[in-house]
């Protein structure tokens, strides 16, 4: 069996609680013939029971060799269905020509990539269970109106109904992390904004890269919104509602 060292650069905190791990493939909706995809499965602790509840409509992508090696060695049935690379830069449309469940216990460090390319692939991807920092959870599932709330928190709440399932302690990981983990749920709303997600995506940024300002300095590029929605200019971003912004995206 090779040894997999947990490496900085990637972001690894391997899962070491089969407890927890039971309890997160437990909230892994198991929709007929959809299949699954995991998302860094690491030395497997979750890969066992998502590969049991998924079978062959499983699949896993890992980005470190030497897990991919154990990977195999203790899940030789999964065959060409274990990937050696990168998420950030897989096809998923040429793997899955039709829709894909995401899972896994997610680096720390790309975290918030991954969720702009849940994004991006929202069509596609109905469903996301995942373990993350709890503040990026809090920050996500945040209903408005506190610092936590962001560019992620509209645009995931825009498109998913989120909840926070469970707080993880730091002594579940080998390393330990420095802060605790929380394991969210995303599932795909069946009625999507009516508005392009493009120009949802472009204001959401421009009015929460310049939090602190009121909306007449952060909106300042849409005029027309400002001029249409007085009311806005003199709020801060945390003050407009998911179903705000998407307002403002429909009237460009």
């Amino acid at each position: 069996m090779v040894y997999v060292r947990p490496k900085k650069h990637l972001g690894q905190h391997f899962l070491t609680d089969a407890n927890i791990a039971r309890k997160i493939a437990a909230s892994v909706p198991c929709i007929s013939s959809l299949p699954l995809l995991e998302i860094g499965p690491g030395k497997g602790i979750l890969t066992e029971y998502l590969l049991h509840a998924f079978g062959e409509n499983f699949y896993a992508v890992e980005i470190d060799p030497e897990a991919a090696v154990v990977l195999k060695e203790r899940f030789p049935e999964l065959g060409e269905r274990l990937i050696t690379g990168d998420f950030l830069s897989l096809s998923l449309e040429d793997l899955f020509p039709f829709q894909v469940g995401l899972a896994g216990n997610l680096p720390y460090n790309i975290s918030s990539q991954i969720f702009f390319r849940l994004l991006d692939y929202y069509n596609k991807i109905p469903f996301m269970v995942c373990m993350v920092q709890k503040e990026v959870a809090e920050r996500i599932a945040s209903p408005g109106g506190d610092k936590d709330y962001g560019i992620l928190s509209v645009l995931l709440q825009a498109h998913y109904s989120v909840e926070y399932l469970f707080t993880v302690g730091e002594h579940v990981f080998f390393p330990p992390p420095k802060v605790k983990s929380a394991v969210i749920r995303l599932m795909r709303k069946e009625t999507l904004p009516d508005c392009d997600f493009w120009k949802l995506k472009n204001i959401v940024k421009a009015a929460f890269n310049q939090r602190r300002k009121m909306l007449r300095n952060s909106l300042s590029g849409y005029p027309e919104l400002l001029q249409k929605f007085p009311g806005i200019a003199e709020l801060r971003p945390e003050n407009l509602s998911v179903e705000d912004f998407i307002i403002l995206a429909q009237a460009l």
